[in-house]
């Protein structure tokens, strides 16, 4: 039972983690290992992606400087609490069409998570017909009530607290192995996306009524700005 994505090239989005500054691009704790970040990446098979007549700027890769994982991160904990890190890239990222930053649910921005909102997780992980897709893959998948997730998950010996958000919960929809620490967003009226989520874990991948658990951003935006430096 695994995951089933929609194709999408236009989320600025990179493999596992997501810009949030030139020189900054956020992730979760387990997911780092890779010795370089690549910046505008859609179809990892191919050196330029091209949709129709469209192409892309040649993909730029970018060392790592630091890591700054959570300080209350237990990585030997099923329960993941605090699961997001922070990347301190070698290089500032320049800006251009095919690589942006999202935006981060401040105080003055945030806007409530509604249950059953819909909201877009995006990666190059497992799909129902391989371990990694090479094409950057989007589904919608909606908010779950907090507490029915918690109850949920105390099954399996898991304790969930208010800063992880619960979402999806749809036979074959769902993110999945190859996924964690990429982002769950929310599309404004104005075009914006926002990081509400990071990609955590789940049971499995796409079993009905089991929805994944992503760290819920906003509530991590504190520690964000003071582990920043000019």
């Amino acid at each position: 039972k695994k995951k089933k994505k929609k194709q999408t090239p236009q989320t600025p989005l990179l493999p596992s983690s997501t810009v949030v500054k030139p020189e900054i691009s956020q992730s979760t704790i387990r997911t780092i290992c890779r010795s370089t970040i690549h910046l505008g990446e859609y179809d990892i098979s191919k050196e330029i992606d091209c949709i129709q007549d469209d192409c892309n700027n040649k993909v730029v890769k970018v060392g790592y400087e630091q890591v700054i994982p959570h300080p209350q991160y237990e990585p030997n904990n099923n329960d993941r609490h605090h699961d997001i890190a922070l990347i301190r890239m070698s290089a500032d990222v320049t800006y251009s069409d095919f690589i942006r930053p999202v935006c981060l649910p401040l105080a003055s921005t945030r806007q409530a998570i509604n249950v059953g909102e819909l909201l877009t997780v995006a990666g190059w992980g497992r799909t129902l017909l391989a371990r990694q897709s090479n094409v950057k893959q989007e589904l919608a998948v909606p908010v779950v009530d907090h507490d029915a997730c918690a109850r949920k998950f105390s099954s399996r010996n898991v304790n969930l607290i208010t800063s992880q958000l619960c979402a999806g919960g749809e036979f074959s929809k769902d993110s999945c192995d190859g996924d964690s620490g990429g982002p769950l967003m929310r599309q404004t009226a104005q075009n914006r996306w926002y990081l509400e989520g990071v990609v955590s874990f789940g049971n499995r991948c796409g079993l009905e009524g089991w929805p994944a658990v992503y760290t819920r951003v906003a509530d991590y935006t504190d520690w964000i700005a003071q582990s920043l430096r000019p």
